[in-house]
């Protein structure tokens, strides 16, 4: 009597799948960027249906070319059928409600905006898409900058500095550097007080764009301040997701700090 209980429980659990253990997805979507590296990093190239077309904006070599990309139409999305749809909050919104509405599961993963949530953000990824949360990467030990230290720049295109207050701002205080810069959030810059008081480094960081946008941190006068070695450098995809990068980009800055104090 037990054996045909048991037997007859099997069989109903086969029948309606989402009664027993659920199995990862195995046919995800992403629909922006951040996403899509995390996929690429972390997932089965056969569990992934599509990327976002926005990897064809952004693209980074570590990836290679292998990885289908959809086109962002609701259409071509429905052909694909899948069954976990990956999303940042501010990507992709009308598309989005609309898949939400016609039944695709959709999860959206907030972007971290500390350092100690980059962890959860990674943990919660691997959660969703069926990889233990043990895979999620750990933070390189802090070096704590004191009032000595040396103080760091980060510059973007169309001389825009990065502030306190900002995720950009924790991963230079967490490599050791003061942040030169000494007001909150993001600032269009001062070439005349860049000069005046020149920073002790300066991480140029802005994406392959025209001349135009470059022409600040190009300034004749800004060189003849801020000497060439005292000029970093580090891939600027780093800087534009949260994620196991992240880490990887905070040992950069502490090895180019040291370098530079030797």
């Amino acid at each position: 009597m037990k054996r045909s209980l048991a037997t007859a429980l099997v069989a109903v659990l086969a029948l309606f799948p989402s009664l027993g253990a659920s199995s990862p997805p195995a046919k995800i979507l992403s629909l922006d960027l951040c996403s899509d590296w995390l996929l690429a990093k972390y997932a089965g190239r056969s569990q992934v249906v599509a990327l976002s077309p926005l990897l064809k904006q952004y693209p980074v070599e570590w990836m290679g070319d292998a990885w289908p990309i959809h086109n962002g139409s609701l259409e071509q999305i429905l052909q694909l059928k899948p069954d976990l749809i990956l999303s940042g909050e501010y990507n992709a919104l009308i598309l989005r409600q609309r898949l939400i509405s016609l039944g695709f599961r959709v999860e959206i993963l907030t972007l971290p905006r500390t350092l100690p949530a980059v962890v959860e953000y990674e943990q919660r990824f691997l959660s969703l898409v069926g990889l233990p949360i043990t895979l999620a990467s750990q933070p390189p030990p802090a070096v704590e900058p004191s009032s000595q230290s040396a103080r760091l720049l980060l510059l973007g295109a169309n001389g825009i500095g990065t502030g306190l207050q900002t995720f950009e701002h924790d991963v230079i205080q967490q490599a050791g550097w003061r942040n030169y810069l000494e007001s909150d959030g993001y600032r269009s810059l001062d070439l005349e007080q860049l000069v005046t008081d020149p920073p002790d480094a300066v991480m140029w960081s802005a994406p392959k764009s025209p001349a135009l946008a470059n022409q600040f941190a190009k300034h004749p006068a800004l060189h003849h301040a801020i000497p060439e070695n005292q000029w970093l450098s580090s891939n600027y995809w780093h800087w534009q997701c949260p994620g196991p990068w992240t880490w990887q980009l905070i040992e950069q800055l502490q090895e180019q700090r040291m370098q530079w104090a030797g």
